[in-house]
């Protein structure tokens, strides 16, 4: 039998190889050009893409910026741990502009293997996607790339690795675009990264995929590991354990009671043991200096891997004005619900003392937490702080777009029906049961021309919740709904979302669960060249 390249097996590959059979695409040699319907795909380096920057407003401005992924060691929870990040940071720099400015950003690959920036949120041109041999060969270690891009749209995004589990380490970032003309103003404003955190704790991401991705198996309610072979539960990828060490028990990985009824039943698959607020523990708070009485804009970024969390201020209502970057119809909420990959934007009226701001992962136990000071009183104690917030909790699915970023009304032109399945028990998720693969990633990919009103239909057949995110566009939620980039699918639910189709490119969906996209749950949206009569 002929070994086929897995995803993983692709990145071992030479840089010159893997360069060469991605030319050869984006000149539209080979069948990767061509569709099934026999229309030529609009590839990155088509005119068409080019013609979309251009056509996009500039203020004639660059902002310029470097980042070095390379190794680092970063002391949590008391623990020197050695991981991945941006210019020996552990807390990656926030990148800021203007829209229309022209970002520049030049990547340093100081790492091992293969990397590659990928820019969510925002809709820019198709060649700077950052998506590695699809829209451009993977950066190769020792080298570089200039990304080079006009910020199309305002709002509360963020950049990270789209190169296998690199994002389960700490190879992401925010990027602020701001807007001259938004209304929202506040005193104060605080950039909020939350994220769930194994690596160099319990383990290696690459060891946490070996060993939820082999499945529940037929393990019991006490947690059994039968119906595994534990021969597989070694490290992978690029620094598995030393082979010395003995193997982590795959225990230590695999979460099998967390349960939240807000999104539907099973919470996530993975175990960690910290949760990080600015990269920091609630023992080690990141805080926010403000004055009694002023207003704070909370830009919460949920980079988590596996863990949504539940956003909010015992006793204090939140004020929710935009989500995934766009303004939203201001609504207040005891607390609000982020799935992996979306971002909201919050304002709230700074108290007298110490005010805690909580991130409780969402079906999990532990706890990530920043504070408000004003000088006086006692700091909030993490363990006194409640394990829930109750009372109004919503999303960003469940609010409703501001009029002025409303898509207008219009029938959709092609509406496609994305199945979502799989499950724990076999660690099969998927597309139309179907495991994606970037050695083909145009199997099943659905067409849309220029133009076109789409609507995507994401029908959930699988009992875990999935955050679906769509590169290079925004979406709107339903008829009037929240527009956005990501969005949570309930199990045995179907959301409808619909985009126009202004910008042209190959683009991947996903799964924002790290594993479940790991594993194969992701797409192509390829946009192909309307049939000439």
């Amino acid at each position: 039998m002929k070994l086929q390249p897995t995803r993983r097996r692709f990145l071992g590959l030479s840089l010159a190889t893997a360069s060469a059979a991605l030319l050869a695409a984006c000149n539209g040699q080979g069948v990767s050009s061509q569709s099934p319907s026999g229309r030529t795909r609009i590839l990155p380096t088509d005119p068409l893409v080019q013609a979309a920057e251009d056509a996009r407003a500039s203020t004639g401005t660059t902002v310029a910026a470097s980042l070095t992924a390379a190794p680092l060691t970063a002391s949590l929870d008391g623990k020197q741990v050695n991981t991945w990040g941006y210019n020996g940071s552990f807390t990656a720099p926030t990148l800021r502009a203007r829209t229309g400015d022209t970002l520049k950003i030049e990547l340093k690959n100081g790492l091992s293997e293969p990397t590659i920036i990928h820019w969510h949120g925002l809709a820019l041109r198709n060649d700077q996607d950052g998506v590695h041999d699809l829209t451009q060969a993977p950066v190769a270690a020792g080298t570089g790339f200039t990304y080079q891009f006009k910020a199309p749209h305002p709002g509360t995004h963020w950049y990270h690795s789209h190169v296998e589990l690199q994002r389960e380490r700490a190879l992401y970032g925010a990027l602020i675009i701001e807007d001259p003309k938004d209304p929202v103003t506040a005193d104060h404003e605080w950039v909020i990264v939350l994220d769930d955190w194994l690596d160099g704790i319990t383990g290696t991401p690459a060891q946490a995929y070996a060993a939820v991705s082999a499945g529940m198996g037929d393990m019991g309610d006490k947690g059994s590991m039968g119906g595994m072979d534990h021969s597989k539960m070694t490290g992978m990828g690029s620094t598995p354990s030393p082979s010395s060490a003995p193997a982590p028990d795959p225990g230590a990985f695999m979460l099998m009671d967390s349960k939240s009824e807000y999104l539907g039943g099973d919470a996530g698959d993975v175990r960690y043991p910290l949760h990080l607020f600015n990269g920091r523990t609630p023992e080690d708070p990141d805080t926010l200096k403000a004055s009694p009485g002023s207003t704070v804009r909370l830009r919460i970024i949920n980079a988590a891997g596996d863990t949504a969390y539940r956003v909010g201020i015992p006793g204090q209502k939140l004020t929710l004005t935009h989500t995934d970057g766009f303004p939203v119809v201001h609504e207040e909420a005891d607390a609000v619900v982020l799935g992996m990959g979306e971002r909201i934007d919050a304002l709230i009226t700074v108290r007298e003392g110490y005010t805690p701001v909580l991130a409780l992962p969402e079906g999990k136990t532990g706890l990530a937490m920043g504070q408000i000071s004003t000088g006086t009183g006692k700091p909030p104690i993490p363990a006194a702080q409640p394990d829930t917030i109750d009372g109004t909790v919503t999303d960003g699915s469940r609010l409703k777009a501001d009029p002025t970023v409303q898509l207008a009304a219009r029938k959709a032109d092609a509406v496609h029906r994305i199945r979502l399945t799989g499950s724990m028990k076999a660690y099969d998720w998927g597309i139309d049961g179907r495991q994606f693969s970037m050695t083909d990633p145009y199997a099943n990919a659905f067409e849309v021309t220029p133009g076109q009103r789409v609507q995507v239909d994401f029908v959930n057949e699988t009992e875990m919740w999935h955050p679906m995110h769509i590169h290079g566009h925004t979406f709107q939620v339903g008829a009037d709904g929240a527009r956005k980039d990501t969005v949570i699918v309930r199990p045995k639910e179907t959301v409808s979302v619909m985009f126009d189709a202004d910008n042209p490119g190959q683009w991947l969906f996903h799964c924002h669960n790290a594993y479940h996209a790991e594993k194969g749950m992701m797409g192509v949206i390829s946009y192909v060249k309307a049939s000439t009569p």
